[in-house]
């Protein structure tokens, strides 16, 4: 059995950690000469009104800087570093520029005539994987000779981890991020992020783990410094290696099974090579599904603190990013108008195939999707429907007013703002460095 060889090696120095990573792997072997190279951060989400919390939920431009000068001390001359960020409004082009500027790739440019690119401004190239699936890759990536995919080593909420196949997610346009998200049997979001890394030239792999995030993949989450690098040419194998190492066996992540059955190898690590760090020293537990109470209506924090007379439906995989965005706000704001006394029989359905149940009195539809799945269902007594794709934030302010919940006008007139109170545990913590995202 021919295996593929993945490392595992503990960030200890600039450029020289990474450099240890990439060597152990031998995963630039395949890197032609004179290649085109595309860089695959993952910046999951940005916001310009407070200075952004990245731990665990972005890659660090450390990483990003020591992987550029290491390409170009082989020789590379032209580099592309492209992402698609989740923005509020898919048109803000401003955003992502800032996060650019902010994360010190301006630097990398002028320094090194690295080329900065927001992959939902580009062109898009529409690909067959099979069975009927169409997605629209960022040309840019698809044109390159060698990608070198850049992600955190974190959890995910609906697809376990979000690791190297995962991160590719960001070189799709939004239709075809949306269709990801379906309600399709047999070709769910577990498929659908399988074959994401199929049309790719050949790729480097390289999770960065200086931070890592359980309960992941956003600002809801909670950080750890890990200070662990995972690197290989094989994707699914660095993955594989990754998920463990977050204390995840392979065979719980179903888009690595699919991945895995596709290639016809094992969904395990009989047929890789860990060179490195011992798996077992380095591997430590991260949740990655937000707790819910035992009937999945409520997380189970807020059960816990007494919240009465409202239903809130854990989420499935058919919920979009940009409505799984939404929701955070909102659990916040029920959370702050919660005054002990019960709620009036509400009902919160997100996704594309929830039902609403018979006995709510007022059922609150989020999304356009979940409206068109029950615009006609019997059992709706009150229905408050809060169309968009994604809603608005005042349409779904309103919709929670009109549902008898006295929601806060603060978290909804500068949601962006409102994301940046999850980091606040972080705060005046030294191993949480913000130099790890400055390029000097």
């Amino acid at each position: 059995m021919s295996r593929t060889t993945v490392s595992i090696v503990k960030y200890e120095k600039p450029f020289v950690s990474v450099a240890k990573a990439v060597d152990l792997s031998r995963g630039l072997e395949r890197l032609p000469a004179q290649a085109k190279v595309f860089i695959k951060p993952n910046i999951v989400f940005w916001t310009k009104a407070v200075p952004f919390p990245k731990w665990g939920v972005i890659t660090t431009s450390r990483v990003v800087e020591d992987m550029v000068v290491l390409l170009k001390g082989m020789g590379v001359r032209e580099i592309t570093l492209g992402e698609g960020t989740v923005i509020s409004k898919p048109r803000d082009l401003e955003t992502p520029a800032h996060a650019f500027n902010t994360l010190g790739y301006e630097s990398l440019r002028k320094r090194y005539g690295v080329k900065c690119l927001n992959t939902l401004d580009s062109p898009f190239k529409k690909v067959h994987l099979g069975e009927g699936i169409e997605l629209n890759f960022n040309r840019d990536i698809l044109e390159s000779d060698f990608v070198v995919n850049l992600p955190v080593l974190k959890t995910h909420s609906q697809t376990v981890v979000s690791l190297g196949i995962k991160n590719l997610k960001g070189t799709i346009d939004i239709p075809s991020r949306k269709k990801c998200h379906n309600a399709s049997p047999g070709l769910d979001l577990h498929y659908m992020v399988s074959k994401l890394f199929v049309p790719m030239p050949p790729m480097f792999t390289l999770l960065d783990g200086i931070y890592t995030n359980e309960h992941g993949p956003n600002v809801d989450g909670q950080a750890r410094r890990s200070n662990l690098l995972v690197a290989s040419s094989d994707v699914l194998s660095a993955d594989m290696v990754g998920a463990r190492v977050l204390g995840i066996e392979p065979i719980q992540v179903p888009h690595l099974v699919h991945a895995a059955h596709a290639l016809h190898r094992p969904a395990d690590l009989s047929d890789v090579e860990i060179v490195g760090e011992n798996l077992d020293d380095v591997a430590s537990p991260h949740e990655w599904a937000f707790p819910y109470n035992e009937d999945g209506t409520l997380p189970l924090a807020m059960e816990e603190w007494g919240i009465r007379g409202i239903s809130f439906r854990k989420y499935d995989l058919t919920v979009c990013t940009y409505c799984s965005g939404l929701t955070m706000v909102m659990l916040m704001a029920i959370a702050r108008a919660w005054k002990r006394v019960p709620f009036d029989d509400v009902e919160i359905l997100t996704g594309k195939v929830m039902q609403a149940a018979p006995g709510s009195k007022k059922t609150l539809l989020l999304g356009k999707c979940i409206y068109e799945a029950n615009r006609n269902n019997p059992h709706i007594r009150e229905m408050i429907a809060v169309k968009g794709c994604p809603p608005s934030h005042e349409s779904i302010f309103k919709a929670l007013r009109r549902a008898g919940i006295e929601a806060d006008p603060d978290l909804f007139e500068d949601m962006d703002r409102t994301m940046g109170a999850y980091m606040k545990k972080y705060r005046g913590k030294a191993e949480f460095d913000e130099s790890f995202f400055r390029i000097a």
